[in-house]
């Protein structure tokens, strides 16, 4: 298929009806001569979804039927062009109105074109009508996930909104064994990449603007590599010492038990679980760029008889598979892929997750529980349940100026363009019998 905004009008129809993610589903176009725009308007059209949706409801005489999902995907993409994009508005119209054989909907033609047409003539109208409709709607959440933050995080809820709908910073985290801070933005000035020190890691750098890893001085070398702030905060919290043995629980990506191994090299040992042997492949690529070993288990981590060997940890990284409602701009798919439902399903694998190490975990060990949610049924209401129902788990409030302090552990927000992604922490340590 070459007419690019019909790629996008079905992608957003897989998104919609829950088939695949915004990556797997870009990963098939790679090879396209227009992939750029496809990349930039798939991602602009799950950011803005709900408050094109919002404005298509006006353009329309009467909602279009369950079928015709695909030109009702094809006219938000074109809207988001319009709104956002600067293409020539003839050739949005024009290009939209073809795709509309693709589909094999004639009749759409006409449609399509009023309603495009339609926006260009009452723009400012339409969007002044989005924004005083329902308080927020043109801040583009799900109702279910908007009524939850707004809930939870009353003072905060509108900062956000705001800030999970801006473009996500490229963050780096400096390799300290190999060099400090200091010296890679040196590196990185004497290369023409702008970029400025993290606040909450001692190794997080953020750059001006995005760029190749390949365009990053020593990158190949180990000297860097990429990593949300938040992130770069666990190893610190683990408190790390010589002679340990560690475990990552939930590990894919890799970052969190590169940075272990990097910030303790005399640990004993670290395991690093996950379920899916490509993710693994792709952890394997990361420690032999950095020159760093690991156990790598593929393994589902809450069934401990089949990968635990019986000897107690440490230290246990738990960063629990969670909503992802912290990293939404990173992956504004979220939006359209989350249901309120999923979020009790989530609960109860974090709290058997939880309930499964604490028996892998050492008296006098310590427990570090994380998530990249918002959510409170998801971190601290998880913390607490888990906390009544455990007599040997006490709960260690983390001592910092960053964040706001939870009941049961400490949640960072999504951050502006030179701050974190939104990210929970507990931790748990384990009273000696």
């Amino acid at each position: 298929m070459s007419n690019s905004r019909a790629i996008v009008a079905k992608i957003l129809c897989s998104l919609l009806s829950d088939r695949g993610s915004l990556n797997t589903l870009l990963s098939n176009h790679k090879d396209h001569p227009e992939f750029g725009l496809i990349q930039e308007s798939s991602y602009g059209c799950c950011r803005w979804y709900f408050a094109l949706e919002g404005l298509l409801e006006q353009l329309l005489n009467k909602p279009l039927k369950k079928q015709d999902l695909d030109i009702k995907c094809l006219m938000i993409c074109a809207l988001y062009q319009l709104r956002e994009l600067e293409v020539a508005e003839y050739a949005v119209i024009n290009e939209s109105v073809s795709a509309v054989k693709i589909f094999k909907k004639p009749w759409a033609k006409g449609l399509v074109n009023a309603v495009l047409r339609g926006y260009q003539r009452k723009k400012d109208e339409l969007e002044l009508a989005l924004t005083t409709s329902q308080p927020n709607r043109d801040l583009a959440f799900p109702s279910w996930l908007e009524s939850e933050i707004n809930g939870q995080w009353p003072e905060q809820a509108l900062t956000v909104f705001q800030n999970s709908n801006q473009r996500p910073p490229m963050t780096l985290r400096v390799n300290l064994a190999k060099n400090t801070r200091e010296q890679y933005l040196e590196a990185l000035s004497q290369n023409g990449i702008g970029a400025n020190a993290g606040s909450l890691a001692d190794s997080a750098l953020y750059l001006d603007k995005p760029a190749p890893v390949t365009d990053l001085p020593g990158f190949a070398e180990g000297k860097v590599s990429v990593q949300d702030e938040a992130s770069q905060l666990v190893p610190k919290l683990l408190q790390l010492e010589p002679g340990q043995r560690v475990l990552d629980a939930c590990a894919a990506p890799g970052g969190k038990s590169c940075h272990i191994l990097e910030s303790e090299h005399s640990l004993t040992s670290l395991t690093s679980i996950d379920m899916t042997q490509s993710k693994l492949d792709r952890i394997r690529e990361n420690f032999e760029r950095l020159d760093l070993e690991s156990s790598l288990v593929a393994a589902d981590a809450s069934e401990i008889e089949a990968w635990w060997d019986g000897k107690q940890f440490d230290r246990i990284l738990l960063d629990a598979p969670c909503s992802a409602t912290g990293v939404i701009r990173r992956h504004p798919d979220i939006k359209l892929l989350r249901r309120p439902e999923q979020i009790k399903a989530l609960e109860e694998i974090q709290s058997s997750l939880l309930e499964k190490l604490w028996m892998c975990l050492k008296p006098g060990g310590l427990l570090l529980y994380t998530t990249c949610s918002l959510l409170r049924q998801e971190n601290e209401d998880t913390i607490k349940r888990f906390l009544d129902s455990t007599d040997s788990a006490k709960y260690e409030a983390i001592a910092a100026d960053w964040g706001v302090e939870c009941a049961f552990g400490r949640q960072l927000l999504p951050g502006t363009n030179s701050g974190p992604d939104g990210f929970f922490y507990a931790v748990l340590r384990k009273e000696l019998a």
